[in-house]
């Protein structure tokens, strides 16, 4: 399993989420995708000055930088023995959203991705995700927080055309009253369990269908 990052970075937070997938019996990789500007990263502190620090990090990615990025990502799996090679799937939160998207568009080896609260799924780029939806083939699974400025209904409503008119074998989900973010644990004031575990129970289904069979 891939696991992307959101924006406050790879912090333990997240391995410890990568730790619940692993204990079902997947080797879980989780990169530092901001690994271009900076060695570590995870944000210090919600302050304007941080998180202008987090917004300039997260603005120096691209999907075609996630695409090399998910390359270097299944060289790594290859090369591990205890590895399935031909059982990949992906997660991505809030930035990494599109990036799930735009990693199944263009390796097709990975059989699910998971887009939980993505941001930015709806862009007037090239590189938009809702324009490369006609080169995903794998299953989809999009989560969406009804209180998401990132993506809010129109967009939502946007991309939900985009993936019946590409044919996307999907799932969209609206978790009502959850909060974008909702899924973290150390997101206080934002954390919703239910939402939380409800997100864990498609999470785990979605790789149980494509990836232990």
């Amino acid at each position: 399993v891939l696991f992307y990052m959101d924006a406050p970075g790879k912090r333990e937070e997240l391995h410890d989420m990568a730790r619940r997938i692993a204990a079902v019996g997947y080797l879980v990789v989780l990169p530092n995708l901001y690994y271009r500007r900076v060695r570590d990263y995870e944000l210090p502190a919600r302050d304007e000055a941080n998180m202008n620090i987090m917004f300039e990090h997260m603005r120096s990615l691209s999907n075609g930088m996630i695409v090399q990025d998910t390359q270097a990502m299944l060289d790594y799996v290859d090369s591990q023995p205890a590895a399935d090679k031909t059982r990949i799937g992906a997660v991505g939160y809030c930035m990494s959203g599109p990036f799930v998207i735009a990693a199944a568009a263009h390796h097709p080896r990975l059989r699910c991705v998971a887009s939980i609260y993505g941001a930015n799924l709806i862009t007037d780029r090239d590189d938009s995700p809702h324009k490369m939806l006609d080169r995903v083939k794998c299953e989809t699974y999009l989560a969406c927080a009804e209180i998401d400025k990132w993506a809010p209904p129109e967009t939502v409503a946007t991309l939900e055309s985009a993936l019946k008119a590409a044919k996307v074998n999907y799932r969209l989900e609206w978790y009502p009253g959850a909060h974008h973010g909702f899924a973290f644990p150390l997101r206080a004031g934002i954390y919703d369990k239910p939402s939380a575990e409800r997100h864990w129970v498609r999470l785990f289904d979605l790789f149980r269908r494509n990836l232990q069979q």
